[in-house]
């Protein structure tokens, strides 16, 4: 048996692969797989689309490639999720496991669909393979909790996204430009863009800013065009129909959730497939996110700028809010926060991976 600490390092392996299906993977989980045997590497992989084959298959494939049946014998497959055991648009990766001669599966989070937790490890014992989980749990957990959220809650997972000046501003006085925040951080915006299901902004910012809110990375090809959601207070015929929203190219793909329920919202998105939401929006909407304990993450860079300007923050509606996770990254001239919203419930929160 491999020792703990070589355990942890291949399936961190696994974890770098798993993160790059992020971006395409949902409504699926991003996984990802290592074939490793005597401490060698026969393949890799990552499930890049639903509908296509899921990492353990492609680990396997790709072992076969460039080794023979007969050398995948007695070989340990690592994966940071539960393999599946059930036959959707894929077979399930437990028979691939056995039919290619593995003899150890070792994986880090257990599947959040509490329909197929724990039946992995039946299958894969009944036929004389070894099973270990929970390898790098935290890890794999934070991976896919944007997927366990919708599994656990059918709410999708929430990140809010904002710049801010150092008086605490999220605009720039009339006549000095749209951004407070640097190119690089509006390069991180777009990567965000491209790694979510859906794009929430408010009807006041559409009004005003009349956003593409398309994802335009100078770094990573862009997946399909997200959803885009306007939450407006009003209805959607209050909304200008000139806005590049309804009128571009992705305009099919953009949705109106009107009198300003953000949870119907968020179920409507949740329904259409999405684990994941962006939201750039005004303070208010910002706030109420938060009022009403539907924000998971926020994201906020803040911009070396003395504004002057009174719009303040997310605005005195704002709620105490806790964070946890607190990630603190330069990026150009600005400083990014990403962290955590910390919720205070009895029952267990599926978004909160630490300690």
């Amino acid at each position: 048996m491999a020792k703990p600490e070589k355990d942890e390092s291949w399936m961190q392996l696994a974890i770098e692969h798993a993160y790059k299906g992020l971006a395409t993977c949902s409504p699926n989980p991003p996984v990802g797989a290592v074939v490793v045997k005597q401490d060698q590497i026969l393949g890799v992989g990552w499930h890049q689309q639903a509908g296509q084959p899921h990492a353990e298959r492609v680990a396997i494939a790709d072992a076969l490639m460039h080794y023979t049946a007969a050398d995948l014998q007695g070989a340990t497959i690592y994966v940071t999720l539960e393999p599946c055991s059930t036959h959707g648009r894929t077979p399930p990766c437990t028979q691939g496991i056995i039919d290619a001669g593995i003899t150890r599966v070792v994986y880090g989070s257990i599947d959040p669909n509490p329909l197929h937790v724990g039946a992995a490890d039946k299958i894969l014992h009944a036929a004389n393979i070894q099973v270990s989980k929970e390898i790098c749990k935290l890890d794999c957990d934070r991976l896919i909790r944007a997927f366990s959220k919708v599994q656990q809650t059918s709410m999708p997972w929430v990140i809010l996204k904002s710049a801010i000046s150092l008086d605490g501003s999220t605009t720039r006085p009339p006549g000095e430009g749209q951004w407070l925040s640097s190119p690089e951080s509006r390069e991180i915006v777009h990567q965000l863009r491209n790694q979510v299901d859906a794009i929430i902004t408010g009807g006041n910012t559409a009004r005003i800013d009349n956003p593409s809110l398309t994802p335009r990375s100078k770094k990573v090809i862009s997946k399909i065009q997200p959803w885009r959601m306007v939450i407006t207070q009003g209805k959607k015929v209050d909304l200008p129909t000139d806005l590049k929203l309804f009128n571009d190219s992705h305009a099919n793909r953009t949705l109106v959730q009107e009198n300003g329920d953000i949870t119907s919202a968020l179920k409507n998105l949740a329904n259409r497939g999405c684990n994941s939401v962006l939201v750039e929006a005004g303070g208010g909407l910002m706030a109420a996110f938060l009022e009403q304990q539907l924000a998971d993450e926020l994201v906020i860079f803040y911009a070396p700028l003395v504004t002057g300007g009174a719009d303040i923050g997310f605005g005195s509606s704002t709620p105490k809010t806790q964070l946890i996770e607190q990630q603190y990254t330069k990026i150009g001239n600005d400083v990014m926060l990403r962290a955590i919203v910390k919720r205070h419930k009895k029952t267990s929160d599926p978004r909160t991976v630490s300690p």
